[in-house]
């Protein structure tokens, strides 16, 4: 008698035939002596007595016992096939009696969903637009929507005159020369790397003040969800223009780049000084005016196809059904033209030697 790892070689019957015999389920009684005076009939009786519930259900085997076992099957069919066809019948026997278990209709997951909400007590809101049509948007709300002021003045510019503005002035400058000689006329391909620099400055804005209100235990004047809702207004513009375009994969290693430095320059300008911060962000709104005012420019040329306005435009700024880029071009320079004047309506109240939380905050300003 040899052995194999976990398997056990046993020699039964007159003729001492090899038989491969997992140890784990060996019976007590089966020795090697009684196993010499076995006949061959006895022994693959006794073999298939105690293996077969274990080597040859129709289930998987759950482990790699069970997976070894499956390789010898074709040899004993060989031997006995009255017993394999028994086995065999049973396992759809088992896996019909398995699916009558189960309940109808219910998936794993689909319970998982239903379970997870109505534990916590949090239920999704069902919301319809005005046509009884179900809301398709998870990112803002029918409330987040509203109707871009497209009369404002896009031609409005602050004349720098203190050391800080002219300073900042000269970075954003310096910055919008790059950006054009890089991009050339790409419109879509610039806005889309202009939202991702530009939804940066209030988010850093907006967590300064947020820890600055909580340690000093003040309120904030508003200037907080201000800065939040600018943030988010300019990552809807992101979300956009996704629809129009989709970057290459340099621009978004480039996108990567830009806003790893960015963030953190911008985080250490606001702590040094505010007033520099929002003035900078003043300028750089500008030349996003600018760049918009360029972009509508070539759609009117008909240099750049004039597409339908993708769906999330129409739902976020209630644009007509029939709206086209270019109304979706002008709602989003509108909205860098408020956010213009509201940088530098922050950076004017450090000038005058107050802080944001005195003067309340242009909040819903579109």
């Amino acid at each position: 008698m040899g052995s194999l790892g976990c398997w056990e070689v046993i020699s039964v019957g007159v003729d001492h035939k090899k038989i491969l015999y997992p140890q784990a389920f060996r019976p007590a009684y089966f020795s090697s002596s009684t196993a010499n005076t076995m006949s061959s009939r006895m022994a693959g009786a006794t073999l298939l007595r105690h293996l077969a519930p274990r080597l040859f259900a129709a289930a998987e085997p759950a482990s790699r016992l069970a997976a070894s076992a499956r390789g010898i099957m074709p040899a004993a069919a060989r031997v006995f096939p009255a017993r394999m066809a028994s086995t065999e019948a049973a396992g759809p026997r088992a896996k019909q009696e398995e699916a009558t278990e189960k309940p109808q209709g219910a998936t794993a997951p689909e319970q998982n969903k239903k379970a997870v909400p109505s534990y916590w007590g949090i239920e999704p809101r069902k919301l319809v637009k005005d046509d009884g049509t179900e809301w398709p948007w998870f990112s803002f709300r029918p409330w987040d929507t509203y109707r871009p002021d497209t009369s404002i003045d896009v031609a409005k510019h602050h004349e720098p005159r203190a050391v800080a503005d002219k300073v900042a002035y000269l970075i954003v400058r310096t910055l919008r020369k790059g950006s054009d000689l890089f991009f050339q006329r790409r419109h879509a391909s610039h806005a889309l790397l202009l939202e991702t620099v530009a939804a940066v400055p209030p988010m850093v804005g907006g967590v300064l003040l947020h820890l600055r209100s909580l340690r000093r235990f003040e309120h904030s004047g508003g200037w907080i969800r201000a800065l939040m809702e600018e943030a988010e207004n300019e990552r809807m513009h992101l979300m956009t223009f996704m629809e129009v375009t989709q970057p290459l994969w340099w621009e978004r290693a480039l996108v990567l780049a830009t806003q790893g430095v960015f963030f953190n320059a911008y985080f250490v300008g606001y702590l040094v000084s505010p007033k520099f911060a929002h003035r900078f962000v003043g300028y750089l709104e500008e030349e996003a005016v600018h760049s918009y005012t360029e972009y509508l420019k070539d759609l009117e040329a008909g240099l750049i196809e004039n597409t339908p306005a993708p769906a999330i435009a129409i739902d976020y700024w209630r644009l007509p059904a029939d709206a086209r880029l270019k109304d979706v071009v002008t709602a989003v320079r509108a909205d860098e033209a408020h956010h213009r004047d509201a940088n530098h309506y922050a950076s004017d109240i450090h000038y005058q030697g107050m802080t944001l939380n005195q003067t309340p905050a242009p909040l819903g300003y579109h």
